[in-house]
């Protein structure tokens, strides 16, 4: 059971990671503020690093290749950034919505730990994922 939960995780951090790629992406090119750009450009990297490591680990748990976000789920998170920044693409409202998505990476993070019985390897990869995303939350309310 274990190493369905395993597997499992991975996915699940392997899609965060990738939507929290995606999201930068979208919202890098509105931002004006320098500082807020380049941490952006880090906690992309951040993700980046994450993705790499779950892809070489991946083997171990299961056969392919770990999950990430589909076509679909791309134009969906570009629609909704285009939609909630029609009226306002301040730095502020672009960290509001970086910060939202972020919380919702540590929910589902801290899900995952506390709910599934993972392998120590595995544990680690999503405990830092979470401390990403707890470490750049904290970044980000500087442009509230």
């Amino acid at each position: 059971m274990e190493e369905k939960e395993d597997i499992n995780a991975l996915d699940e951090i392997n899609k965060g990671a990738c939507m929290g790629i995606d999201a930068i992406g979208f919202i890098i090119e509105k931002v004006s503020n320098q500082k807020l750009k380049k941490i952006l450009e880090k906690q992309s990297s951040m993700y980046k690093e994450i993705n790499e490591e779950i892809e070489s680990i991946y083997p171990k748990y299961n056969e392919g290749c770990p999950h990430e976000t589909t076509a679909i789920n791309k134009m969906m998170t570009s629609g909704t950034i285009n939609m909630k920044l029609i009226n306002n693409q301040s730095n502020s409202k672009l960290a509001e919505l970086l910060i939202e998505g972020t919380n919702m990476g540590i929910i589902e993070g801290r899900k995952i730990l506390n709910n599934k019985k993972l392998n120590s390897e595995v544990k680690d990869i999503v405990d830092r994922y979470v401390g990403v995303q707890e470490k750049y939350l904290e970044c980000l309310k500087e442009f509230l």
